[in-house]
């Protein structure tokens, strides 16, 4: 006999199917988007699309409320329009201006074509010139980054800019009670109370003589008052015993600066030297005429190639070093937040300086031209 084979019915249980479809990925849709932005989802699929005619406010509204979102999507590149910004130096040939020249034509090779930067440089003596630049410049302006003078006529012209809705960031010299954006530099006061400080340590036996010599570049530059200030009060509160005269102005000029140390030997004995701008051949070539280099106590401003060598002759005891490359970058980087270009806000406040003596020089050289001379 064959098997007889029952079929039993068993009524259907909704606690059966126990197991769960699998569950699909979420992700911010359209509306997720549109109510993160307060625009309808029609604007969301015009703007992700790159389709049909949206304001850049509104689009600008849209990519970032996806981006919040975390949208899993490649999302389209903000319309951007051609943006020029100026960068307006006072003329110099020192080696720190070269640093900052240099600086800048490597950032701007990195930019997008649409960013154009126009760089002027004008005669340090000409403030009327660049006044007249910076109030009317030849082309629409969406940025300003300056190093100039601080005086009333450039103050006047920076001020104008800025309550025209220019951003302006001001760079290595600051300009005092103006509106801006940001300032690219050290805080020159600080550096000037470091130099003091460093100098009474040089100097806490300082010989025959207690007399130390300030000498410093044009004070029309604000950096180059502040440095005067700030060594002049760490002195006087640390170390009341060293004389110091008021900052002596020599403007970079290695003639003016070897007739200020020369004047200043003939009349005794120096402890140590503060010199807080460039020119500094003149201080070495009068140190060497009275036969004194290497027993005056001496700190200067840059890792130029010229004060490395004299570093490492012992000539030089310290330099403070307000990193060009870093300064020119912090300006642009705040100029570029400002126009959009970047997501990320840019660090606040003023730059770092660095210390460098004979122990912990870096390898290259300041500027590229100089490595031969290093070699030799």
């Amino acid at each position: 006999m064959r098997p007889t084979i029952e079929f039993i019915e068993v009524p259907y249980s909704a606690g059966m199917l126990a197991i769960p479809p699998p569950r699909k990925k979420s992700s911010a849709r359209f509306v997720d988007i549109a109510a993160q932005a307060q625009v309808s989802p029609a604007t969301v699929n015009r703007v992700l699309n790159d389709r049909g005619s949206v304001s850049q406010a509104t689009r600008d509204k849209v990519l970032r409320a996806a981006q919040q979102l975390a949208v899993p999507r490649l999302l389209p590149e903000p319309h951007r329009s051609l943006t020029r910004l100026d960068v307006v130096l006072a003329r110099s040939q020192t080696p720190f201006f070269q640093r900052l020249e240099l600086a800048l034509t490597r950032f701007t090779q990195l930019l997008d074509r649409r960013i154009v930067v126009h760089r002027h440089s004008f005669a340090p003596e000409d403030d009327a010139r660049t006044a007249a630049l910076i109030r009317q410049p030849p082309h629409p302006r969406h940025g300003l980054l300056v190093a100039v003078h601080d005086t009333p006529l450039l103050r006047a012209a920076v001020q104008q800019v800025s309550q025209q809705g220019v951003p302006v960031v001001t760079m290595m010299s600051d300009i005092s009670d103006v509106l801006r954006l940001h300032y690219a530099g050290i805080d020159n006061l600080h550096a000037g109370r470091t130099a003091g400080h460093f100098m009474g340590r040089l100097l806490r036996q300082p010989g025959p003589s207690p007399r130390v010599l300030l000498l410093t570049n044009d004070l029309r530059f604000r950096a180059h008052r502040d440095r005067s200030a700030g060594f002049l009060d760490a002195l006087q509160q640390k170390y009341p015993a060293l004389e110091c005269s008021p900052a002596l102005p020599c403007r970079d000029d290695p003639d003016q600066l070897f007739q200020a140390v020369d004047a200043a030997l003939q009349q005794g004995p120096l402890a140590g030297i503060y010199h807080s701008g460039a020119g500094s051949l003149g201080i070495h070539r009068a140190l060497q005429r009275h036969g004194c280099s290497g027993s005056v106590a001496w700190i200067g401003h840059e890792l130029s190639d010229e004060h490395r060598q004299w570093l490492q002759q012992g000539a030089m005891d310290l330099v403070i070093d307000q990193d060009p490359d870093g300064q020119v970058l912090s300006g642009m980087q705040h100029l570029l937040f400002e126009n959009r270009w970047l997501d990320q806000q840019p660090p606040a406040g003023p730059n770092e300086f660095r210390l460098f003596c004979a122990e912990n020089l870096p390898s290259q050289p300041y500027l590229p031209s100089s490595a031969p001379l290093l070699n030799k």
